[in-house]
C-alpha cells in the first residue's frame, strides 16, 4: 500500500461524524422540544378553569337554603320548605301550620325578587365561628325560634336596626317616607312613632317565614289586619303552640 493511501484511510478513520439532524452547531445538543412547554400550559389551563368553574358553582350553593341546612344549620329543613313556596298555593309555614297563600310568606315575596337567603342573613366572621361552634357541640335551638331585627343586628353592629331592612339595596326609604306611606291608617298608623308608645321595629310584624302579624292588635282592637296577616291573638296561639315551655 502507497504512503498516500495510508495517510487518506487514517484521515477517514478519524474525521468527525455528521453532525445529527436538529444538532446545534455550537454545543452539538439537541434543543428542547417545546411540545411539552405547550402541554404543561394547556393542563395549567385546565387545571383553573376546573378551579374557577368549582369555585362560581360552590359559591352559587353558599347562596341557597340547601347550603346552609347541609353545613350548619340541622334544623333547617321547615325553613327550606318555606323559601320553595309558590304564591297562590297552600303549605306550611316554618313552624308546620297551614298557609292558605304561600305568597303571605315574606320569604317568597323576597324569592321572587331574586333574593337569597344572604341577602338578609349577611354572614360576619364572628357570627359564623360562634354557629360553628354551637353546630359542633350541639348547643343550637331546636325549633329555630325567631331572630328580631336587634338579634339580627348583634354581629352586623348597625347604627338603626331598622336600616337592616330600610336600605338603598332593600326598602330604599327612611323611617318618615314609610309614615307618609301607610297615612292612611291614620291613628293606627304602626310607622308613626308616638310619645309614650313603644317603638315598634319591623320585624314586630313583619315575619319571613310565617305569616305577618299585626302587632298594634295587642292592644288596639280596632287596629285592621290585612288580608293574609294575624292578628296578635291568633299569632300568640301559635307561638304558644309550637313553644309549650
Amino acid at each position: 500500500m502507497s504512503e498516500d493511501n495510508t495517510l487518506n484511510t487514517a484521515a477517514e478513520s478519524v474525521a468527525p461524524a455528521p453532525e445529527a439532524a436538529g444538532a446545534s452547531a455550537e454545543g452539538g445538543a439537541a434543543p428542547k422540544k417545546p411540545r411539552s412547554k405547550k402541554r404543561a400550559a394547556i393542563v395549567a389551563a385546565v387545571c383553573v378553569a376546573v378551579v374557577a368553574v368549582a369555585g362560581v358553582g360552590f359559591w352559587q350553593w353558599h347562596e341557597t337554603p340547601s347550603f346552609c341546612n347541609a353545613i350548619c344549620h340541622a334544623p333547617q329543613d321547615p325553613i327550606n320548605a318555606t323559601y320553595d313556596g309558590v304564591p297562590g298555593q297552600a303549605g306550611v309555614d316554618k313552624w308546620g301550620n297551614a298557609v292558605a297563600d304561600m305568597g303571605d310568606l315574606l320569604v317568597v315575596s323576597h324569592k321572587q325578587a331574586g333574593l337569597t337567603c344572604m341577602s338578609c342573613h349577611e354572614p360576619t366572621l364572628g357570627q359564623q365561628l360562634t354557629e360553628g361552634m354551637h353546630w359542633v357541640q350541639g348547643a343550637y335551638e331546636y325549633p329555630l325560634n325567631e331572630r328580631s331585627l336587634e338579634d339580627l343586628n348583634h354581629y352586623l353592629q348597625k347604627d338603626d336596626p331598622a336600616s337592616f331592612c330600610l336600605n338603598e339595596s332593600c326598602h330604599n326609604m327612611t323611617r318618615e317616607n314609610l309614615a307618609d306611606a301607610t297615612a292612611g291608617l291614620g291613628e293606627r298608623n304602626p310607622h308613626v312613632t308616638r310619645p309614650r308608645h313603644e317603638e315598634l321595629q319591623c320585624s314586630d310584624c313583619h315575619k319571613s317565614h310565617r305569616q305577618s302579624v299585626n302587632a298594634c292588635s295587642r292592644c288596639h282592637d280596632d287596629a285592621p289586619v290585612p288580608e293574609g296577616w294575624l292578628s296578635a291573638e291568633e299569632a300568640a296561639g301559635l307561638d304558644a303552640g309550637n313553644f309549650p315551655w
